[in-house]
C-alpha cells in the first residue's frame, strides 16, 4: 500500500514549489492580475481555472516555475487530485493558508491497484507540505482507510473469500490488540441460521462466518458496525445474468467499509467501545443450496419466507444486527452493497441512509457536508410493511411487487432491530464506474468518511 505519511509533510520553511488554487468565479480577476509571460501560458493552455484544471506558471527563471489550480470550492478535497496525478516530482505547498480535506485528493492521487499487474510503471511521488501538524496524522489515516477499502473491493473474490475477510479483521485484531473471534461452518446453524443458509451451498470450499472484533474501554459507549460480507453473489438459485454478475466480486463492500472504519476508530483511539461484526459467505448455488420458498428460522426467532435468494445480504445481516443487539449498543451502523433500487434512485455516487432517529440523520447529514462525502436520506415508510408481508411466516425476504426494492430492504432489517437502538442502513455502491482525479475506477468508499465525521463528533474525545 501507498505510504501516505510520506507524501503529507509539515511546512517548516523547506524548499518547495508554490501552488495557487484559482476558483473559476475568480478567474478573470486572477488572470488580469498576472505579468505578461503568465498570460500567454495560461492563454496558450486553455486555463479557465474549471475545477481540476491545472498549470504551469513561469517565472523570472528558468526553474522558478509555480502551479496554479482551477477550483470550484477552495479547497474542496478532490481540487488538488488532479495535479497531483500529473505534476513532476517534487515538493509543494499552498500560496495561500493550509490544503486542508484537499490533502486527501492529494493523497489519494497516488493510491494504485497493482496487484495483478506485471508491468507497473514508477510512482512519481509529490510530496505537499502543510502548516497544520495536528492534521496531518488524520489526513492520513483517512488515506489508509479509504485506500484499504478500495484495495478490498477491487481484489477478485478467488482472493476475496470468507478466509482472506476473516485475515483481514485477524489482522487488524493483533495490530490493535483487540478480542477476534469467529464461528464458521456447521457451528453456525444452531446460532446463526439464516448467515449458515445463505452460505451452506459453498460450504465444502469456502465455509460461511461470523467474524467479530471487540476492542475499547468497556465503560465507553457501544457501537456495533455490521457489514455485508458476500464475498461473492450469483443470485443463488434465482441467477442472476452475465451482466449482473459480473460485478458482484464487490458484493463485499459492505464488510470493507466497516474494516476501513474499525481502523480508523482503533488508530485513533477514538472513546467508544468498538464491536466490529462480518456475516462473511458466498451466495452459490449447489444441490443443498437455499430455494424461493423455503422457510428460514433467523437468531432473533422470526420466520423468514425466501421470496427471491437473490435477496440474501439481508438474511445475513439481521442474525449479525441481532447478535450485535443483545449486547444493546448505544449506536448501531451497518454498510451492505444492498440494492440494486438504491443504485436506480440515486446513481453510483449516493449511498442511500436509513436511520430510526431524527436526530442522528440531521447531524449524519450535516457531517457528510462538510466532509464531501454525500449520504441522502430515504425513508423507513412504514406502510409498505405490507410488501412484505408473508402468508405461511413471519415475514418474507423481499416484495414480490418489485415496487421501493431500497426501503423494503431496510424495512426487513428493521425488523431486527430493537426500537430502543439508534440505528443507521447505508446501502452503498462500493463502486465507482468511471475514473475522475484521485477516484480511479473501481472499487470506492462511499458514506465511510461521513460515518466517521459523525462518530467523532458524537463521540468526542475528552477535553
Amino acid at each position: 500500500m501507498t505510504d501516505f505519511a510520506t507524501l503529507l509533510q509539515l511546512d517548516q520553511g523547506q524548499p518547495a514549489r508554490t501552488i495557487s488554487i484559482v476558483k473559476a468565479s475568480d478567474f478573470e480577476d486572477w488572470f488580469s492580475a498576472q505579468p505578461e509571460k503568465r498570460r500567454a501560458v495560461v492563454t496558450a493552455n486553455g486555463f479557465k481555472a474549471k475545477a481540476g484544471e491545472t498549470v504551469v506558471l513561469p517565472g523570472e527563471a528558468p526553474e522558478d516555475w509555480s502551479v496554479a489550480v482551477g477550483a470550484a470550492t477552495h479547497p474542496g478535497v478532490w481540487d488538488l487530485a488532479g495535479a497531483a496525478s500529473r505534476l513532476p516530482a517534487g515538493t509543494y505547498r499552498l500560496s495561500e493558508g493550509a490544503p486542508g480535506l484537499a490533502a486527501l485528493g492529494w493523497l489519494l492521487a497516488h493510491d494504485r491497484f497493482d496487484r495483478y499487474l506485471t508491468k507497473t510503471d514508477a510512482m512519481t511521488s509529490r510530496i505537499l507540505l502543510s502548516p497544520e501538524a495536528a492534521a496531518i496524522p488524520e489526513i492520513v489515516r483517512q488515506a489508509e482507510a479509504t485506500a484499504l477499502v478500495r484495495a478490498m473491493v477491487n481484489t477478485p473474490a478467488s482472493d476475496m473469500g470468507p478466509e482472506e475477510l476473516e485475515a483481514e479483521v485477524h489482522a487488524l485484531a493483533k495490530r490493535y490488540d483487540a478480542k477476534f473471534s469467529v464461528i464458521k461452518g456447521h457451528a453456525l446453524e444452531t446460532g446463526y441460521p439464516m448467515i449458515h443458509a445463505v452460505g451452506k451451498a459453498a460450504d465444502k470450499h469456502r465455509a460461511p462466518r461470523l467474524i467479530e472484533l471487540e476492542w475499547g474501554n468497556p465503560a465507553n459507549p457501544r457501537i456495533a458496525l455490521i457489514g455485508k460480507g458476500v464475498v461473492f453473489d450469483s443470485g443463488g438459485l434465482d441467477i442472476k445474468p452475465a451482466n449482473g454478475m459480473r460485478l458482484m466480486k464487490k458484493d463485499m463492500g459492505g464488510a470493507a467499509h466497516v474494516i476501513g472504519l474499525a481502523q480508523m476508530i482503533m488508530d485513533a483511539r477514538l472513546p467508544v467501545r468498538l464491536h466490529l461484526l462480518i456475516p462473511a459467505v458466498e451466495n452459490a448455488i449447489a444441490g443443498n443450496a437455499m430455494r424461493p420458498g423455503d422457510i428460514l428460522h433467523s437468531r432473533k426467532g422470526t420466520s423468514v419466507e425466501v421470496d427471491n435468494t437473490d435477496a440474501e445480504g439481508r438474511l445475513i445481516l439481521a442474525d449479525a444486527i441481532t447478535k450485535a443487539a443483545e449486547d444493546q449498543p448505544d449506536l448501531l451502523i451497518d454498510f451492505a452493497t444492498l440494492t440494486g433500487a438504491a443504485r436506480v434512485a440515486l446513481g453510483p455516487d449516493l449511498p442511500a441512509m436509513f436511520t430510526n432517529d431524527h436526530e442522528v440523520a440531521s447531524s449524519l447529514n450535516a457531517a457528510s457536508v462538510d466532509v464531501h462525502d454525500a449520504v441522502w436520506r430515504l425513508p423507513l415508510w412504514t406502510r409498505y410493511d405490507e410488501m412484505l408481508k408473508s402468508e405461511i411466516a413471519d415475514t418474507m425476504n423481499s416484495s414480490e411487487s418489485g415496487f421501493a426494492g431500497a426501503i423494503t430492504a431496510a424495512l426487513f432489517l428493521k425488523k431486527f432491530v430493537p426500537e430502543a437502538c439508534k440505528w443507521v442502513h447505508l446501502d452503498t455502491f462500493a463502486w465507482r464506474p468511471a475514473s475522475q482525479p484521485g477516484r480511479p475506477k473501481g472499487g470506492e468508499a462511499l458514506g465511510m468518511r461521513a460515518i466517521w465525521e459523525y462518530l467523532k463528533r458524537a463521540y468526542p474525545f475528552p477535553v
